[in-house]
């Protein structure tokens, strides 16, 4: 069952690139007591991903921490190396955009978050939705159902929301 509103997030492992290489975080370490945004997209370097997407996170980042929100995490099914360079070319990284590899789907797939494309190599990808936690409860789920359309689950959606 898809995650909402009321429910607890999993725990589940997710990884970062640090300074000697990956490293593990779990995400109740980042959620427990403390207000996060997460998001989740497709895939790292992809168009709506990259050019929407992120962007309304980074355009928001101070407005939603001025409303409490500790810290803003996306999740992308793909490798550390491949999160990190991207939160490099985008400048999430310097955005205050905390950038996290969902490599195996784990979170995704514990939430009912992934879809799978194969002709375009889209395996347990990452359904595109936006959602705020509190201690862990999800107060706010934003789901776009329409694939390249980053409407409902966009930086100034949840800014309206929190």
């Amino acid at each position: 069952m898809t995650i909402s509103v009321g429910d607890k997030l999993p725990e589940a492992t997710l990884s970062k690139m640090g300074a000697e290489g990956p490293e593990t975080v779990s995400l109740s370490s980042l959620t427990n007591g403390r207000k996060v945004v997460l998001f989740g997209l497709p895939g790292a370097f992809t168009g709506t991903c990259s050019t929407s997407h992120v962007p309304s996170f980074m355009r928001n980042a101070d407005a939603l921490k001025s409303k409490g929100v500790d810290e803003i995490i996306c999740v992308s099914v793909n490798d550390p190396f491949v999160v990190d360079a991207w939160a490099k070319d985008t400048g999430a990284d310097k955005a205050g955009i905390t950038m996290l590899a969902d490599a195996q789907s784990e979170l995704t797939k514990a939430i009912d978050m992934a879809f799978s494309v194969p002709a375009i190599g889209f395996h347990d990808r990452s359904k595109r939705y936006a959602l705020l936690a509190e201690n862990g409860d999800v107060k706010v789920v934003n789901l776009d159902e329409d694939a390249g359309v980053c409407n409902l689950s966009s930086g100034e959606t949840m800014l309206e929301a929190v």
